[in-house]
């Protein structure tokens, strides 16, 4: 599936294809205090079917609990979170943020990762698969 979007301010402008049965939710509690929400919502995109448009997004970068870091992109002008991405993975997979894709109506989580931090009152998705941890 074709996507495109941008941050809220509109400086970081992308497009992307997509695998809709990809889109997922993440409840870790990184997540929850990164996007100040119960889950960040997600899908994986590879390099190649990414194209940034215009901007540069800033990075943090976050260590996970396996001690892995990882870069949380997003708009240095209206934090809008962008992606996030592996420094160093090879292939390169950037696991793009849908609450600024456009056509984000149409893409439904159909899983749930680290389900075990999850808000109780946030984890009613129907039909979305349950996987307590990564």
């Amino acid at each position: 599936m074709k996507i495109d979007g941008s941050c809220h301010c509109g400086r970081i402008t992308f497009r992307a294809e997509i695998e809709p049965e990809a889109v997922y939710v993440c409840h870790c509690v990184d997540c929850q205090a990164i996007s100040g929400s119960p889950f960040r919502w997600a899908v994986p995109v590879p390099e190649l079917e990414f194209e940034l448009l215009s901007g540069t997004p800033k990075a943090y970068e976050k260590v996970g609990e396996s001690g892995r870091k990882n870069h949380q992109m997003f708009c240095p002008d209206c934090a809008s979170p962008i992606f996030s991405v592996t420094p160093g993975a090879v292939p390169v997979t950037f696991r793009l943020r849908l609450g600024i894709v456009r056509q984000r109506d149409q893409l439904r989580p159909r899983g749930q990762y680290w389900y075990r931090s999850s808000q109780e009152w946030a984890t009613q998705i129907p039909d979305a698969a349950c996987i307590d941890k990564q």
